[in-house]
C-alpha cells in the first residue's frame, strides 16, 4: 500500500539521522496499519466514494507516530496530500495545490483565535469546484504555531467547527475535551461538505483502529464481533 502518509513517513525516516522509536514499538508492527501484526485490521479498511479532498500539514514526527490518526483519513480519502511542515520553508508543491483551480481549499481551524471575518460555519464550494480541508496534524500547541506562523494560509476561509460530541479518541489526550482527533476533524468536514458516507465510515474506521491499538497494548484478545466491528462492517 501507498499514499501520501505513508509516502512521507519514508521520506521523514530516509532523512532521519537516528531511528525514530515509538512508545510500546518492542512489538513488531504491520506496515499498513500500524498495529501488532496479530490485531492488522488492513482487511478492514473501508471503500466509499469521497468528492472531498484532504491536505495534511504534519508536524515532524507526527507521520511516523503509530497512534497518528491523519493516516486513517489518507487510507479513506483518495485525494489526500501530506507535506511536513516547517516554519521557514515551504513546499512548492504545497503551494501549487493551493492554486489549483478545480479545489476550494478551507483551512480547519477553531474560530475563536481567528478574525470574525475569515470563520465560516459551513462548507459551500463555488461550481465547478471541490472542497479541500487543511488539516494541521499535530499537538493543539503545535497546531496553534504553525496557525501563527504559515502566512501563506491567511487567504483561505476559516472552517471552524462546533462538535456537540466529547471526542472519542484515546490514544493521547488533550486537556481539553472538546479538542478532536485529526481524523473526527476529517470525519465531520466530510458530513459537511455532504460526503456524509464517508464521514461516518471514517467515524467508524477510528473506532476499530482505537480498538485494536489499545487491545494489542494491553494484550487483550481481538473480538471482531465487538460494536466498533460491527459498525465498520457496513462500509466494507
Amino acid at each position: 500500500m501507498s499514499h501520501a502518509v505513508f509516502r512521507l513517513r519514508a521520506e521523514c525516516l530516509a532523512r532521519s539521522t537516528r531511528p525514530f522509536v515509538a512508545r510500546g514499538s518492542r512489538s513488531p508492527r504491520c506496515p499498513g496499519c500500524r498495529v501488532a501484526f496479530e490485531y492488522c485490521f488492513c482487511a478492514w479498511r473501508p471503500e466509499v466514494p469521497v468528492r472531498s479532498g484532504a491536505c495534511l500539514l504534519m508536524y515532524h514526527s507526527e507521520p511516523m507516530k503509530p497512534s497518528n490518526t491523519g493516516w486513517l483519513i489518507a487510507d479513506l480519502v483518495p485525494d489526500t496530500w501530506a507535506f511536513g511542515w516547517s516554519r521557514t520553508e515551504v513546499d512548492e508543491v504545497l503551494l501549487a495545490l493551493l492554486d489549483d483551480p478545480q479545489w476550494q481549499p478551507y483551512l480547519v481551524f477553531p474560530g475563536e483565535y481567528v478574525e470574525p471575518e475569515r470563520v465560516v460555519d459551513r462548507v459551500e464550494a463555488e461550481e465547478g469546484k471541490r472542497p479541500l480541508f487543511i488539516l494541521l496534524d499535530a499537538t493543539w500547541a503545535e497546531a496553534r504555531k504553525m496557525f501563527r506562523k504559515s502566512p501563506y494560509l491567511d487567504r483561505f476561509p476559516v472552517l471552524s467547527l462546533t462538535p456537540e460530541q466529547i471526542s472519542r479518541y484515546r490514544l493521547r489526550r488533550s486537556k481539553r475535551d472538546e479538542h478532536l482527533c485529526t481524523a473526527e476533524v476529517g470525519a465531520l468536514c466530510l458530513e459537511l461538505a455532504g460526503d456524509e458516507q464517508a464521514g461516518a465510515a471514517l467515524n467508524a474506521y477510528l473506532d476499530v483502529f482505537t480498538e485494536r491499538y489499545l487491545d494489542a497494548k494491553r494484550a487483550l484478545p481481538l473480538d471482531e464481533e465487538s460494536p466498533a466491528h460491527q459498525a465498520l462492517r457496513a462500509f466494507l
